[in-house]
């Protein structure tokens, strides 16, 4: 059995209607992330930050940088800062990141992105949605790059970015 063969296999059991039973998805979910393609693990987990049964969008890449590491945190609050363009970030999180990035700075460093709360982050991530949803997409990207990390958002979460791929597979 291919590689491919098993992956479908674990996928199909998050496939149908019915909810799924998540006491296994962090295991399957490993398995998918080592063996599926980045882009089809960064449409799952768009999917999952999008999914109504989730906590919203902000909420969850809250969570994730709590569990970060500083250049997890540098790159995720740099695409953040991408999406909401030059001159709109100065006034979120009360001006944190108008002020880390003073004297023509564009990109935060490690050791900035240290000194940002969740709670900060939540807001940016809240306010960049709004303002360019595809960031939901390019955090999805982002995260894909860091499997390990998602696994922290539990197994229902990773529930529903199963079924998303298992979806697309069937469609492919």
């Amino acid at each position: 059995m291919s590689l491919l063969d098993q992956l479908g296999n674990v996928l199909k059991q998050y496939t149908g209607e019915s909810p799924q039973d998540s006491s296994n998805a962090a295991q399957h979910f490993d398995q998918v992330a080592q063996a599926a393609p980045q882009g089809l693990l960064g449409e799952g987990l768009s999917a999952l930050f999008r999914s109504n049964q989730t906590p919203p969008f902000g909420n969850l890449v809250s969570t994730l940088f709590s569990q970060s590491n500083p250049d997890q945190k540098a790159g995720l609050l740099n695409h953040l800062m991408a999406s909401l363009g030059p001159g709109n970030f100065e006034q979120l999180g009360g001006g944190v990141l108008g002020n880390l990035l003073a004297g023509g700075q564009k990109q935060i460093t490690p050791q900035q992105a240290q000194s940002i709360s969740p709670a900060t982050v939540e807001q940016i991530a809240t306010h960049a949605e709004k303002r360019d949803p595809s960031i939901v997409d390019k955090a999805g990207d982002f995260y894909a790059q860091h499997p390990a990390l998602v696994k922290t958002l539990g197994g229902a979460a990773l529930s529903i970015a199963l079924a998303k791929m298992a979806e697309r597979q069937r469609a492919a």
